[in-house]
Formats: structure tokens, sequence, C-alpha cells
């Protein structure tokens, strides 16, 4: 791909307007919550953009138009495997404002103690660590197509290390939810711009089902990704996402209780319909091979599909734009994943443990140096590690579904303690990679016969050594399903005096008192209580005002979310049939 002089301005302008919203953003970082989680004072659509930035990578266009390329339609279910699971994130973003923690690590250790949150903080720093150089490695390698391999993979990395390392280091989670919001707009655009320049190219989807078999607009599941696979794989998504370390500051940072659900809700919705674009692009650039448009008849790797489209639709202009796209999705993403890293550090081990009666400003340097540590060791483990990137994906949301049973068990079951928690990762862990050395597969790859046996061990541990071992103490337990049972957004009675917001409110709140029974009443009455929270018992939860009434919320978060879901494959079912 040849760049004019105006795509090499676009990407500075671009590269110089991140920058500049560091610097704005550094402004308002006083302190660790501002650093951290901007306060929990985010709106609607910074929520959406952060949620959509955070879980949309660079690579992803490129896998997915190629698999669609090799395998026509039925390939977008690569990307679709998670579908059926974004219903349940409206029930699940309410949870992460409740616990009113800065980091997972904290929140477990207010249900399980502090060993069980020490575990876990190692697997939050792996977790981090390789997907921000499983994301580095992924867009350095869409952006070295883009620029004719004329610059090495390494030293993409480096650069892109470099510049999202200097944007976080003084903007923090403002900084990044603000570029989440910039990027995101770009993203959606990279993903439907290709079509209307191609389009009538290939004659439209009539001239594309003359030229192509009639298999590549089916929407038929390809063999391997089957009901079976895809229910696995939306169970591994459920569980996995309570467990994700980045998720509490991309879901919970939210002004309230409806706007985190907003944003974790629509913000993955807004994935979902880009994914119908990646999937076009890829159908288009196999009608183009066939029809020997651009002087080629195949291509030599499927995933240069998305290069290819880019290389031979875009003008000058465009080719900048498309470059900024793919930088500001890494950037966004990655200066996230390094804030988060550095709160994780500095709130679930080194305040606590190492340093407790410190000063907020030197918090605020140590989750900025810890963060950028962190850094350090995913660039190391991009340049030397990664064989395929998307293995390195995998790898982090198996784990984190096995780390998430006890996650959600400590969100749902009162009696499950931190014996049983230990237990179920270490057997669920254990037993998934011991079946994979039997069947001589790689570590890192996805079997769902073998994810439902871990699963399955890891459930059956956690209930068994639960209930052979000792309960955790109530009144440890307490302050935490207090916190759970209490709308986070509502002044409640209890807590009494003068002050902006809840947060504020609850600033001296001691939580062993639990909550009074008009807080219970009101969130109840109000359609506020949570279905998670109250799984095992729903009636008890309702406070005799109705099962429909007392998770109104709830209910009609999920309704809505599956007639999209339904809506969306039937919607594009019936254009292909067109």
């Amino acid at each position: 791909m040849t760049l004019a002089l105006l795509d090499w301005f676009i990407v500075i302008a671009y590269l110089a307007s991140q920058l500049g919203m560091g610097i704005v953003a550094s402004r308002r970082v006083k302190d660790t919550k501002n650093f951290f989680l901007g306060k929990r004072r985010f709106g609607k659509l910074i929520m959406i953009a952060q949620s959509f930035g955070v879980g949309t990578h660079a690579e992803m266009p490129v896998s997915l138009s190629g698999a669609v390329y090799s395998f026509g339609m039925s390939a977008i279910w690569y990307q679709w495997k998670n579908l059926f699971a974004t219903p349940f994130y409206w029930v699940m973003a309410p949870v992460f404002r409740r616990v009113r923690r800065t980091t997972t690590a904290e929140m477990i250790e207010d249900r399980y103690g502090a060993g069980m949150s020490g575990l876990y903080a190692v697997f939050a720093l792996a977790f981090f660590i390789i997907n921000m150089a499983s994301i580095l490695k992924g867009a350095a390698k869409v952006l070295n197509q883009m620029l004719g391999a004329n610059v090495s993979i390494n030293s993409i990395v480096f650069g892109l290390a470099l510049i999202f390392v200097i944007f976080s280091f003084v903007g923090g989670l403002v900084a990044s939810a603000w570029s989440n919001f910039v990027q995101g707009f770009l993203l959606i655009l990279l993903s439907f711009m290709l079509l209307p320049l191609g389009w009538g190219l290939v004659g439209g989807l009539a001239g594309m089902k003359r030229t192509l078999p009639a298999h590549n607009f089916s929407l038929a599941t390809p063999q391997e990704v089957g009901p079976w696979f895809i229910v696995m794989l939306t169970l591994n998504g459920l569980i996995g996402v309570m467990a994700q370390p980045h998720m509490l500051a991309a879901v919970g940072t939210g002004k309230d209780e409806y706007t985190c659900r907003i944003g974790f809700f629509h913000g993955m919705w807004a994935k979902r319909l880009c994914t119908v674009g990646w999937a076009l692009v890829g159908l288009m650039v196999a009608a183009m091979m066939k029809l020997g448009l651009f002087g080629a008849s195949a291509l030599k790797d499927p995933e240069d599909a998305f290069g290819f489209a880019c290389q031979h639709l875009l003008s000058p202009g465009f080719r900048g734009l498309l470059i900024s796209s793919v930088m500001g999705a890494c950037l966004a993403a990655c200066s996230a994943l390094m804030v988060d890293s550095g709160a994780l550090f500095t709130q679930g081990f080194y305040r606590p443990r190492l340093a407790p009666d410190e000063s907020d400003q030197h918090y605020l340097w140590v989750g900025r140096v810890s963060g950028f540590l962190a850094v350090v060791f995913a660039v190391i483990y991009a340049l030397f590690l990664i064989e395929r990137v998307l293995y390195s994906f995998l790898l982090t949301e198996t784990l984190a579904a096995y780390v998430g049973i006890s996650i959600v068990a400590e969100i749902i079951w009162k009696r499950a303690n931190r014996w049983g928690a230990v237990g179920s990762i270490l057997v669920s862990m254990g037993t998934n990679f011991i079946l994979y050395h039997l069947k001589h597969q790689r570590l890192d790859y996805w079997d769902p016969g073998i994810f439902f046996a871990s699963l399955a061990a890891g459930v059956v541990t956690l209930v068994v050594v639960s209930l052979l071992t000792r309960p955790e103490d109530p009144s440890h337990v307490a302050p935490f399903y207090a916190k759970l049972q209490t709308p986070s957004d509502r002044i409640a009675p209890e807590l009494s005096g003068q002050a902006s917001s809840a947060d504020d409110h609850e600033e001296g709140k001691d939580w062993k008192e639990g909550i009074s029974l008009e807080t219970r009443q009101w969130a109840a009455e109000n359609g506020r209580q949570l279905l998670l929270v109250n799984l095992l018992h729903p009636m008890r939860g309702a406070g005799g005002v109705g099962f429909f009434k007392a998770y109104r919320e709830d209910l009609k978060g999920l309704l809505i979310g599956s007639l999209l879901s339904a809506g969306l494959v039937i919607g594009l079912w019936a254009f292909l049939k067109l």
C-alpha cells in the first residue's frame, strides 16, 4: 500500500490528537480515583465506547474477513460465538458497580480473603500482559501489511507501545475512555466504508451470487462450529467475563447503574454489528478473486483479504484513516489494560500488603510505574512468545472461565468458601492442561468437550470442598452481600448526611451494619433487585412484591437482548436470501 501525503497528514493529526487528549485528561487526574476509575462519572456514550473499544481489537476484521473469504458467510460464527451471551451483559453490569471496588482482586478479598485475592492477582497480571501482547502483535501485523512490509512487525510493536504508554501514563482511565470514544467511531466507519466502494465492482449481492457457490451464502455453522460448540462458547463467555480483570473498570465506572448497563450492553452490540461488515468484506473479496479483478485470482494467505480490499478500494486520505483506525483500536485497548494493571498491583497488592499508610499521590505514581512495567513484559511476550495471536486470546479467555467459577459462586452462593474457590481453579485448570497433553494438542487450543469436562470438574470441586470445609465467617462476608443488595446510585435512608452522590455518602459507611429493610424494599418495589445476586433465592429477594416487578430492569434487558440476538441472525439470513 502506497501512502500519499494526505494519508501521512491524517495519521500524524490523529497521533497529535491522542497526545492532546492525554494532556487535557491529565489535568483532571489528581488522585487514584480519577486515574484508575475516572471517579465513576462516565456518561452513556463514553461507557458504550469504552466497552466497545476494550472488547474490539485491530486483528478481528482481518481474521474474520479471511475466514469468510475461505469458507463463506457461515464463518461469521467465529465472531458471533458470544452473540447469545450478549443479553446477559445487561444483568451483569450492575454487579460491577455495586461491589464499589477499584479492582476485581479487592472484590475477591472482600468475599474470600487475602490469600484468594493474591492468587487472583497473579492470574490477572498474566491476563493483562498476554492480552496487551496479543493486541500489540495483532495490530503490528495489520499495519505491517498496510505499509507494504517496509517496517518490521517488531519495530511497529515498539512504536505502538511507546505511544500508548505516554498517553496512558499522564491521563489514566479518563484518557483511555476518551480515546475509546474517538476510535469507536473510526472502527465502525472502517467496518463498513469498504462495502460501498467495492459493492458495484462485484455486481452487488446478485453479482456475487452468480459468481460464488451457493454455500458461501449459508449461515449454517461451519462443521467445527456447531450448536454444541456455540453453547460451550456462550457458557465460556458468561462465566469468563466475570473474571476478566479489566471488566470492573470497563463496565463499573458509569455514573449510575443504568449507565453501566447501557455501556456494557450496547458496546458489545456495536461489535456484533461491525462483525457483519467484516464478513461482507471477506465475501466481496472472494468474488473479486473469481472475477480476476485487479489482476488477482487468489490470495496466498486468506487473512490478506481485508488488506487486499483496503489496498485496491481506498483512495488517498481513506488509507490514512484506516491506519488511524487500526492504531486507535490498539492504543485504546492497551491503554485501558495498562491502567488496569497499575490499579490491580497498587490497590490489590501494594497498598494493603506493603504500604498501607502512604499518601494518595504516592499510590498514583505506583500505579503509573507498575502499569508501565506490565507493558514492558507485554512487549517481551509479544516479541518472543506469541506464535499465533488467536491462540493467545483463546488461552486467556479459557483460563478466565475457570477462575470465573469461583467469582460467580461468590455472588450467588453464600456457602462457597476460599478452599472451594482455590480447589475449583486448580482442578479445572489441571484437568484442562492434562487432557490437552493427552490429546497432543497445544495448551492454548480450544476444544468444547475438554472445556466442558474441565468446567464441570471445577464446579463439582467448588461445591464439594465448600461443603466439607468450614464456611466463611459471617461477619466477613456480610458487608459484601450488603453492598450487592444496595443500589449504588441511591442514597439509602441509613446513609445519612449531606453529599453530592450516593458514592460520597458511602465513603464512611460501615457495611457490617448491613442494609435496612427499607432499602431492600425500595429496590424490589422499583424493579432494581438483581437476578444474578438472588439467583438461588429469587422469591426471597423479591421481598413479597412479585417476581416480575422486583426484577423488572433485569427482565426487560434480557427480553430486548434476546429479541435483538434473534433479529440480527434472522435479518442477515433474510438479506442473504434477497
